[in-house]
Order: C-alpha cells, then sequence, then structure tokens
C-alpha cells in the first residue's frame, strides 16, 4: 500500500478512498451500513466500483455527533475489517482518533489510520501506530473556527509540529500522509483556501488526502442538500487533483473512479 500511495503522490494520480461508515447517524449516510452484512455488501460494490482503498469509521465525526465509547467503536468496526480483510484484497484504513480502536483494527487487518485529529487527541495514538507500522493521515483540525486566521500559515504550523511528534514516536515520514480537514474548524473561505492551495502541502513530499465529499459548504455554494452535492464534490475533487492530492476520499466511488480516467486519458492524449 505505500508504494502504492507514493506513485499516486508522485504522479498526480489520486486514488479512490471510498467512505463506509458502519454509523448509525452520519451525516450523510448514517444507518445505511451499521449492520455487518448491508456494510459488508456496500464494501464489495465499491470494490467493484475501482475503490483503491476502502475508509471504516465507527463514530461519526458530524458537528453534534454523540460520543462513542472505544469499546463499542471497536465493535462496530474490528468484525467487518476481518471480514473484509478476508474477502478482498482492497487496503483497508480505519477512521478513528483513538488509540485502542486503531491497535484492534490493525490487528483486523487495516493498514491505515486516518486520525481526525491528527495524533492530539490520545496520547497513545502516535506510539500505536509507531509499533503497528501502519500508514497514519494526519488531519488538520481546529476546535474553533477563528475567521480572521490566515488558515494556510494554520496548517503549516500544526503540520510541522506533527510531524515532528510523529518523527519522535518512531512513525517513519515515509509512512505519514496529510490532510486539510476540509469543513472541520472552518469558514467556508478557509476550506476553499485550503482546496485552491493544496499544492503548498506537496512541499512536504508527503501524500496529501482530501476529504470534501458531500460537505456542507458545498450545499451553501450550491443551495443543494447533502444527496444533491455530487457533482459539486465532483468539482471540487477534480480541482484538487490537479493541485496533487494523492487520495480522494469519497461516498461516490464509480463517478470519480469514471471521472479520473477521463483525467488520465486526456494527459495521455
Amino acid at each position: 500500500m505505500r508504494e502504492k500511495l507514493r506513485a499516486a503522490h508522485e504522479e498526480a494520480s489520486p486514488l479512490v478512498m471510498g467512505i463506509l461508515n458502519v454509523t448509525p447517524d452520519s451525516f450523510s449516510d448514517g444507518g445505511h451500513f451499521d449492520a455487518p452484512e448491508r456494510a459488508l455488501a456496500h464494501a464489495a460494490r465499491m470494490v467493484q466500483e475501482g475503490a483503491d482503498i476502502l475508509d471504516l469509521g465507527g463514530e461519526s465525526t458530524r458537528p453534534g455527533a454523540a460520543f462513542v465509547e472505544a469499546e463499542e467503536e471497536i465493535a462496530r468496526t474490528a468484525p467487518v475489517i476481518a471480514a473484509l480483510s478476508a474477502a478482498s484484497a482492497c487496503p483497508i484504513s480505519i477512521d478513528t482518533y483513538k488509540a485502542s480502536v486503531a491497535h484492534e483494527a490493525v490487528r483486523a487487518g487495516a493498514v491505515m489510520i486516518n486520525d481526525i485529529w491528527g495524533l492530539q487527541h490520545d496520547p497513545d495514538m502516535a506510539r500505536v501506530a509507531a509499533e503497528t507500522g501502519a500508514l497514519v493521515v494526519i488531519m488538520h483540525n481546529r476546535e474553533q473556527i477563528e475567521a480572521e486566521i490566515d488558515i494556510l500559515d494554520d496548517l503549516r504550523r500544526f503540520f510541522d509540529r506533527v510531524i515532528a511528534q510523529a518523527e519522535r514516536a518512531g512513525i517513519s515520514r515515509a509512512h505519514l500522509a496529510l490532510d486539510p480537514g476540509i469543513g472541520f474548524g472552518k469558514t467556508d473561505a478557509q476550506n476553499l483556501a485550503c482546496i485552491a492551495h493544496l499544492d503548498r502541502l506537496r512541499e512536504y513530499d508527503m501524500p496529501v488526502l482530501l476529504g470534501l465529499s458531500r460537505k456542507s459548504f458545498l450545499g451553501r455554494a450550491l443551495g443543494r442538500d447533502v444527496e444533491h452535492r455530487l457533482g459539486g464534490t465532483l468539482g471540487a475533487n477534480l480541482f484538487g487533483a490537479t493541485r496533487g492530492a494523492a487520495i480522494l476520499r469519497v461516498h461516490d466511488v464509480a463517478p470519480h473512479v469514471d471521472a479520473l480516467k477521463i483525467v488520465r486519458l486526456l494527459r495521455a492524449a
């Protein structure tokens, strides 16, 4: 997986990460796939559609979502990861900020830890990541929105600090990817700035994940509810691809696989 991700970064040819929320309350698909059999069927469908990675989450990260204890999150995710690992060669990522959940997910077969708090919420997360050898996505997040700050400078300061922290914990730079955290503690203008200037993160020479699928800033820009944001998601993701995104984290796998195939054909022509 590491070599595949590195190639996506160097060739500016993004991988498609399919979102699999085994939650009752995620903002877009909560309750759709919280039963194991439905989760496995949806995962198989995304793999068939061309997903390069599956990102499994057991706790909603939408504003106001209920907290989930680690034991419950493990019960939701680990059995599904184990079943997916047995059924498919598609790499699996665990979307969690809890070290114990990440540990059990890797034991079950996950190869990537996607931490929305960028190793900052759970003091054991960096140790677990180092000991398991998993790839780690460090996401920029803010506890509150501050419209007056320069969000690009804030990203720079955050990633400088957390990358150094990860290295001290024994996590190789080759195992790290960065995520600007679209929709997390940012104004709409700051979200757009992060996407427009995504290429600045390539200065770290690490793969960049872009996760903006169906998010509310798109809805406000377009006047669309959550079920009608595919066009906006595709537009923003394809623009992000031109700025160097190595992973596009999406709900709608097939349209993104098709769009990226046409982009590759046009480049080759």
